[in-house]
């Protein structure tokens, strides 16, 4: 008997108008409120994603009422027909973006097989540590949603490219799902259902691929949703599964980009003299450079590192430098252009370092645990996962 590591689910799906339904990951265009404000102008009256997500631009506000309302529009959708159920289901997906062609499964995994906890031993992994305080606000959704439309990305370590990839020749066969151009330079995607022959397919692929270690996923986008997806599991709240696509770290379009660091309200001269002494204290052998940038002050730096990854080197003085001086605002950024382009403001300070390499990923996870907080994100924001699927969990 084959065992299901991913699993088909009842995926529901928009009936009309789903190119202004479909809207980027929550987690994107932080500091942007400008980008949101123009896809609030593009969906206008129209059902639509936006309307029962939570942009992170707005975490740092009271977001009671807002999650009141996100809740209230899930249950009007469903109510009033806005959405078509289509049961025990999986969703072979292409999408071209500035040139590339992503290509993923959509499916349910189940959440007893994950811990989002460094050092975790389960089937499916957290890539980095888990911010927790970033979790109630999504938890607060979860926890009376009648939905769940997520944004997560879980990836496999597939080099021989047997599980999805052989999809793309199968797709005549397959009854296409939506075809239609995404908003705002997403560029465009395409859907097929898979059959239960090649459902089956992709679970046995799956089984050889599982490595000694049983490590078969790690979360590559969506790690706080998967997160809050399982704390709300746990307390017995909501589904014990949960909605994500599976796409491989070694497809060609996949690119690792870093993400990088902006801080706020700060002294520049300050941090960066600072920064230096604490690496002159406490770095080893190798040395890492930083190219920093500022209002007033732009240049690079090379210190002795602290920790395997420049961006743990960093992370672990932001950290304590915060610690020291709370009205400090650090946001993790995609994107060298838009680091520069908020580094212009007065008082702001952005950093720009060397990445993970994709292909060191699983096995830094198995040796490690977990990666330093927001160490990658998984190509540019244009090119980041569109909500388009979701599922009752109740």
């Amino acid at each position: 008997m084959i065992e299901d590591y991913l699993h088909p689910a009842d995926i529901l799906l928009p009936k009309d108008h789903i190119e202004k339904w479909a809207v980027i990951a929550c987690d994107q265009h932080t500091s942007d409120e400008e980008y949101w404000e123009d896809v609030d102008y593009i969906v206008g009256d129209n059902p639509s994603a936006l309307r029962i997500t939570l942009p992170e631009i707005y975490l740092k506000k009271d977001n009671s009422e807002k999650i009141r309302d996100i809740n209230a529009t899930m249950k009007k959708y469903l109510e009033d027909d806005v959405l078509e159920e289509h049961k025990n289901s999986m969703i072979y997906v292409e999408r071209v973006a500035n040139g590339k062609t992503y290509q993923g499964i959509v499916g349910c995994i189940d959440l007893a097989c994950y811990d989002y906890h460094i050092g975790s031993r389960s089937l499916i992994r957290s890539t980095e540590e888990t911010i927790i305080d970033r979790l109630p606000p999504r938890i607060a959704i979860r926890k009376d949603a009648p939905i769940e439309i997520p944004h997560i990305i879980l990836l496999i370590d597939d080099k021989d490219e047997q599980v999805i990839e052989p999809l793309a020749d199968a797709t005549k066969e397959l009854k296409k799902t939506y075809d239609f151009d995404l908003m705002k330079n997403g560029g465009h995607i395409t859907g097929w259902f898979l059959d239960r022959d090649a459902q089956a397919m992709v679970n046995k692929s799956l089984g050889v691929l599982k490595n000694g270690d049983d490590l078969l996923f790690v979360v590559g986008d969506g790690n706080h949703s998967l997160a809050a997806a399982k704390e709300c599991y746990e307390k017995g709240i909501s589904s014990r599964y949960a909605l994500v696509e599976v796409q491989n770290v070694h497809q060609k379009a996949l690119e690792f980009e870093s993400i990088y660091r902006v801080l706020f309200n700060v002294d520049e001269e300050d941090f960066l003299e600072k920064f230096l002494e604490f690496t002159e204290e406490r770095g080893g052998g190798e040395e890492q450079t930083f190219e920093y940038y500022s209002k007033n002050k732009t240049g690079s730096m090379t210190v002795k590192s602290t920790a395997k990854l420049p961006i743990g080197t960093l992370q672990s003085f932001i950290d304590r430098y915060t610690n020291e001086h709370p009205e400090v605002e650090v946001d993790y950024i995609h994107g060298k252009s838009v680091v520069k382009k908020l580094a212009s403001r007065s008082n702001t300070l952005g950093f720009i370092y060397e990445g993970l390499k994709k292909d060191d990923l699983f096995a830094a996870i198995v040796a490690d645990g977990s990666l330093p907080r927001k160490t990658f994100s998984m190509n540019e924001a244009d090119e980041k996962r569109f909500y388009i699927e979701s599922r009752k969990i109740k």
